[in-house]
């Protein structure tokens, strides 16, 4: 039935762009290949059964998605008209030129008001607090948790617990909770283990995971809008976080060292440990019986609290933007005026996009659609993200090599790591002239 409607409306709008204007567009959205891409190819489908507009949504794998996009945008090619990109590439993606300036559009649409404003201040901003729009916020994500609900809820456990730690085995409301959670089912002799962490520092996996510590115990990794670094991303706070993330380390499984989202559903998946750390975007397959045989005794929760009461998670997730070199702009601009609509948005949820529109989190309906939606929603008034600046990538790659010999090895100190990292940004800082 619906392919019969689809078919249908397409031609009526074919037959309406035909008879009163030009032949409709095309248009290409570039995407990572994941399941969110699939979602929205889904809900394109609606928009070109309403208005005879194809839009093809075009992925390809994680690894390669950066790389891919970059080099066409360099060649100034026009193969997409829209992308889906990474929160952090509105730096670089801005100040070269590649997407077009959506500030008009933000502000004729009050956009800010709309969207949930973190995502506006990380997905859609650029310079900080500068006012001046490059995408609309499309995929909200952030980094969360699961755990097993059976083995926290199992009498004997519990008992077993609170007279290990004096209070009751629940969901952590801090770091120092988990900590305690962690060590309490790492049990190497039975294959079970306390919990699963991000390590991969191949890309941002390390990073983001370390940053969901150190923007909980109060930290920044820096002032963004002047550029400096010293005494902030090895403040004393980021020191006790950074100390934390190693210590949770020695509770992950065996061969923990380079894992990222895919190990950390396994973790849950194939029951080796109590607690897993990762993206909102990946706990649909968690409530799947078909992918996660333990998914009716899975739960989830936000990012604890640190010592001070902070609670904040690192941001992931990515904004639509519009290709500068893309010859089908005015269509582009058609369809994100159809993208930001209620109605679209609250499909885009129910479709399983994460939506970044305060108005559809907000509701009861979104908030109790999945087991994991309430955290989301807890989650995305609460986030932060790494340094949107161009040169984020080399940031990022000395991060990785200064936290990584710490956390998976404990060589040397949270300290020494940081500080080194400190010297190392201030160069990359200096090379570019922001100082």
């Amino acid at each position: 039935m619906r392919k019969t409607m689809t078919g249908l409306l397409a031609g009526v709008g074919l037959m309406w762009a035909c008879g009163t204007s030009a032949q409709a567009q095309e248009l290409t959205i570039f995407w990572a290949e994941w399941d969110p891409a699939n979602y929205l190819q889904e809900l394109v489908n609606e928009y070109e059964a309403e208005t005879g507009v194809k839009v093809t949504v075009e992925t390809t794998p994680w690894a390669d998605f950066q790389t891919k996009a970059f080099t066409e945008f360099n060649a100034k090619g026009s193969a997409y008209d829209m992308v889906v990109g990474d929160s952090q590439w509105i730096g670089a993606a801005s100040e070269a030129g590649h997407y077009v300036d959506l500030t008009d559009f933000f502000n004729k649409h009050k956009l800010k008001e709309v969207m949930a404003p973190a995502t506006v201040k990380y997905y859609a901003e650029y310079p900080s607090n500068s006012g001046k729009y490059w995408s609309i916020p499309a995929e909200g994500d952030a980094v969360g948790w699961s755990y097993r609900k059976d083995w926290f809820e199992d009498p004997k456990e519990m008992e077993a617990f609170k007279a290990k730690y004096g209070y009751d085995l629940a969901p952590p409301k801090t770091w120092a909770e988990m900590r305690d959670i962690a060590e309490f089912f790492h049990r190497p002799n039975e294959k079970r283990y306390g919990i699963a962490i991000y390590t991969d520092n191949s890309y941002d996996g390390l990073v983001m995971g370390v940053e969901n510590a150190i923007f909980s115990y109060g930290g920044e990794l820096g002032d963004y809008q002047n550029y400096k670094v010293d005494g902030i991303i090895n403040s004393e706070k980021n020191v006790k976080a950074l100390e934390m993330y190693r210590e949770l380390y020695g509770f992950t499984p065996p061969g923990w060292a380079k894992t990222f989202f895919v190990e950390n559903n396994q973790a849950i998946t194939e029951n080796l440990a109590a607690i897993s750390m990762n993206y909102f975007a990946f706990f649909p397959a968690l409530v799947n019986e078909a992918s996660n045989p333990n998914a009716k005794v899975t739960g989830f929760f936000a990012n604890p609290a640190g010592p001070g009461g902070e609670q904040f998670a690192a941001l992931g997730g990515q904004g639509i933007s519009v290709v500068s070199y893309s010859q089908n702009q005015e269509e582009a601009m058609k369809f994100l005026e159809w993208f930001i609509k209620d109605e679209t948005q609250k499909r885009w949820a129910e479709l399983g996009g994460y939506t970044a529109s305060a108005k559809v989190l907000e509701s009861p309906e979104f908030q109790n659609a999945t087991p994991y939606n309430k955290a989301f929603y807890e989650t995305m008034f609460k986030v932060k993200d790494f340094w949107a600046t161009p040169e984020y990538a080399e940031l990022l790659i000395q991060m990785n090599q200064r936290i990584y010999p710490f956390v998976t090895a404990g060589e040397g100190t949270a300290k020494e790591a940081l500080d080194a990292l400190a010297k190392d940004w201030n160069t990359t800082f200096k090379k570019y002239g922001r100082h």
